[in-house]
């Protein structure tokens, strides 16, 4: 886990200082690398479109300078492969010779600036500045709000043990669609060894299974001092068989067909309680 978040810090703080510039004059290029260079920019140059996109989708950069006019390739066809990628990516055209309806094409595609070429190189590194403050500012608020999702997400551990395969592939997939860890188990036997593996937070326990039926795994799992919660799905009405279950303490019973939102409902209230 902490070599993760250390690769992706270090991705996103080189990131944070690197530039692209696109141009198919080299020379151009090497100016605006040496520039920008002496700025704090990691610089990266193509010097053709498709090249230019390529190292894009490779550097994800926190700023890339587009040549307009450019053969094979123009700048305009690598600005909306670059949009197909990224949206709201920080892009500044340099616009050399550039008519009013090519600029405005070039708004449409959403640049982020739109320069005249032979503009002095102050003015095109305030520019860069400029949007390169914004695209901080932006990931910044993008990765506050990732993390505040991701603090919402449960973090609890369930286990579905049914032997009716649609009902238990159903419950797995809504579940972990919700972010819940789902194992499961097409019978009492398996239920038993996962567990035995790892305690989940809660059981979701079929009763009328061959074989080993709830009541016997729940018998099963008090022998073993089980300490999680458990939900009975019961999809028979045998009285006699769920009154043993009620017996054995589980905090819920469940009617099959099963109403997923009314199983979800259920589950919250289960594990709320179980933090009380």
């Amino acid at each position: 886990m902490a070599l993760s978040l250390l690769i992706q810090t270090h991705k996103r703080d080189t990131m944070m200082s690197t530039l692209l510039v696109i141009d198919d004059d080299r020379l151009h290029c090497d100016l605006l690398q040496m520039a920008l260079a002496r700025h704090g920019y990691q610089v990266s140059i193509a010097t053709g479109g498709r090249e230019g996109v390529a190292l894009f989708r490779q550097l994800r950069p926190l700023v890339t300078l587009l040549d307009l006019r450019m053969p094979e390739m123009d700048g305009l066809a690598v600005l909306k492969e670059i949009r197909t990628h990224d949206p709201r990516a920080g892009v500044i055209m340099l616009g050399g010779g550039a008519t009013e309806e090519l600029e405005n094409r070039a708004r449409e595609l959403r640049v982020t600036d739109f320069l005249r070429k032979g503009l002095s190189l102050d003015v095109l590194i305030g520019a860069v500045h400029r949007v390169a403050q914004q695209a901080r500012r932006q990931a910044s608020s993008e990765q506050a709000r990732a993390g505040e999702e991701a603090d919402q997400l449960p973090d609890e551990h369930i286990l579905v043990v049914d032997d009716d395969v649609m009902a238990r592939d159903l419950l797995v997939r809504f579940l972990g669609l919700r972010g819940y860890h789902v194992r499961a188990a097409p019978d009492g036997r398996e239920a038993l060894r996962l567990i035995g593996e790892s305690v989940p937070d809660l059981l979701i326990l079929d009763l009328a299974m061959p074989e080993m039926n709830g009541v016997e795994v729940l018998r099963a799992l008090a022998a073993r001092d089980y300490a999680g919660r458990t939900i009975i799905l019961s999809g028979h009405h045998n009285d006699s068989l769920l009154a043993e279950a009620w017996a054995l303490g589980p905090q819920e019973v469940l009617d099959k067909p099963i109403d997923l939102e009314r199983a979800l409902m259920a589950i919250q209230l289960v594990m709320v309680c179980r933090e009380c």
